[in-house]
């Protein structure tokens, strides 16, 4: 009986939070049942259900392995400008460690790279053991292992905003299409130059926000 693995990632786009890497390891056997609970890319779910199947999966699952990329460790790739080197890689090093820790007999994954074999190849280079590594586009809609992974990382990462809002205030989802997180980016630095931990200097929103207040900080 196979051991199957499904990785995926949630709040890659994001200005404010991690990033979170999620796998999950299961038998063959157990991936009808997910299915068969309604477990589906946690995009085209619900708050309320993505939560209710969390514990399921988490049931299911002979092992789960997070990973965390905070927004510094984001900013330090982004920023050093190392040609193929960028978030894709980091990102696929977080999920060469889960699959390390996991030990699957395949492994599939949902790629950040357009270019799916260098992806592949990425994150078969740093792996002391060889599984089989299924990397296709859309895996978190076409396989049910890695819609597991999308809907354990996806609450993940919503826990993680949920204790940044309470400690920093109402950001709303961290996403720059949100009306409110870009608004609270405009409010917070129209006080300060200084970026803090849980906002990606990085990210062009933010870039732009601290260049059109640059003439208040020299």
């Amino acid at each position: 009986m196979y051991k199957i693995a499904g990785v995926d990632e949630a709040g890659r786009g994001c200005a404010i939070g991690p990033l979170i890497v999620a796998g999950a390891i299961f038998d063959e056997k157990t991936l009808q049942t997910l299915q068969d609970i309604g477990v589906k890319d946690s995009k085209m779910l619900s708050v309320k259900k993505r939560n209710a199947l969390k514990p399921a999966i988490e049931e299911l699952a002979t092992r789960i392995q997070y990973f965390e990329l905070p927004p510094w460790c984001i900013d330090h790739v982004v920023n050093r400008g190392i040609i193929y080197r960028k978030l894709n890689y980091l990102e696929a090093m977080a999920m060469a460690n889960i699959i390390r820790e996991l030990k699957p007999d395949i492994a599939y994954v949902d790629p950040a790279d357009v270019n799916i074999e260098r992806y592949k190849e990425d994150i078969l280079r740093v792996l002391p053991i060889k599984p089989k590594i299924i990397c296709e586009s859309k895996a978190d809609v076409k396989y049910p292992s890695v819609s597991a992974a999308s809907i354990l990382a996806k609450t993940r990462r919503d826990s993680r905003i949920a204790d940044l809002r309470d400690e920093y205030g109402d950001f709303g989802s961290g996403y720059s299409s949100d009306h409110r997180t870009r608004r609270y980016i405009e409010e917070y630095f129209s006080e300060t130059d200084v970026c803090p931990k849980f906002i990606r200097g990085s990210w062009a929103t933010v870039k732009r926000v601290r260049k059109a207040n640059l003439d208040k900080w020299l």
